[in-house]
């Protein structure tokens, strides 16, 4: 599907909870600054019904908290564009221009399937190593491919995603962006890491939750079992529970990373659909093969 360069048209899902609504505000506010774009906007509500929204923009609430890859899927449907865009009510776009650079960048490129841009704290501390999808980080304002993604401000294709079957919903949280990427990647597409289009986020750190050592964990299981030929998937848990035991910073983290690889060995993480064996070979080409 092209992209009209003359006046693009996005789909534009926004995931908030209710419980920050200056922030949610904010974030309203960046997306109706952009310019040169058409934009259909709509609040999902994880657990709340949206209220008071600004003019333009539509509110859509599901009954409970259905987790954030579940709250993203369900704005798609309800949104019109060929492209797409995610953002997290804490995220916010600097700059009026963002939407339309990024459009340019799949009409001049089909093979394009996703872009992340490049994340930085409003307030100018010190950006988390996830934010850069990358194994060396290096410069953040240097572009690269990208194996996955920080999911909480992401330009794609619909296409793209159509082929992807949306945001793993089993994972609640944590993760979702690999195996996204993973699956942009098979589709025939290539993900982009743009470090010169910025979005601004606040520097927190995930591990304040002692549920992050469990979804981390567990979700790099099902990750495997979902997307990867069997050798491939077991060299890559293995891979990342040696890197996790060397981060191990308190006994909280040790038992509740283990019990996430328990969870993710004998629950249910949804349908398998391993990638191709030339999607492994293309991702080891452009310099992140899916074992690390």
């Amino acid at each position: 599907m092209s992209v009209d360069l003359a006046r693009p048209a996005y789909g534009v899902v926004v995931l908030t909870m209710g419980n920050r609504p200056a922030d949610l505000r904010r974030a309203l506010d960046s997306l109706l600054a952009q310019r040169d774009v058409d934009l259909d906007v709509v609040v999902v509500g994880n657990g709340w019904v949206p209220v008071d929204l600004p003019a333009g923009v539509r509110g859509h609430g599901l009954p409970a908290n259905l987790g954030i890859p579940a709250g993203r899927n369900a704005g798609v449907p309800l949104v019109t564009g060929d492209l797409l865009f995610f953002l997290d009510d804490d995220a916010q776009l600097p700059d009026p221009g963002i939407l339309a650079a990024m459009a340019a960048q799949f009409a001049a490129d089909p093979g394009l399937g996703l872009i992340q841009p490049r994340v930085v704290d409003p307030e100018g501390l010190e950006a988390p190593r996830r934010w850069t999808p990358r194994v060396r980080v290096g410069d953040p304002g240097r572009s690269s491919p990208a194996m996955n993604v920080w999911e909480g401000a992401v330009a794609m294709r619909r296409t793209a995603f159509d082929f992807t079957g949306g945001w793993p919903e089993p994972f609640w949280y944590a993760h979702e962006g690999v195996e996204l990427a993973w699956r942009v990647w098979d589709g025939g597409f290539r993900v982009r890491y743009d470090g010169a289009t910025e979005v601004y986020h606040p520097a927190i750190k995930p591990t304040r939750h002692a549920e992050f050592y469990r979804f981390q964990a567990r979700n790099r299981v099902w990750l495997a079992r979902r997307n990867l030929p069997v050798p491939i998937g077991v060299a890559y848990v293995g891979v990342w529970a040696a890197i996790g035991g060397l981060r191990w910073r308190s006994r909280e983290a040790v038992v509740e990373t283990l019990r996430g690889y328990r969870l993710g060995l004998t629950e249910d993480g949804g349908p398998r659909r391993p990638m191709r064996w030339r999607t492994v070979w293309r991702m080891t080409l452009a310099g992140h093969p899916p074992v690390i």
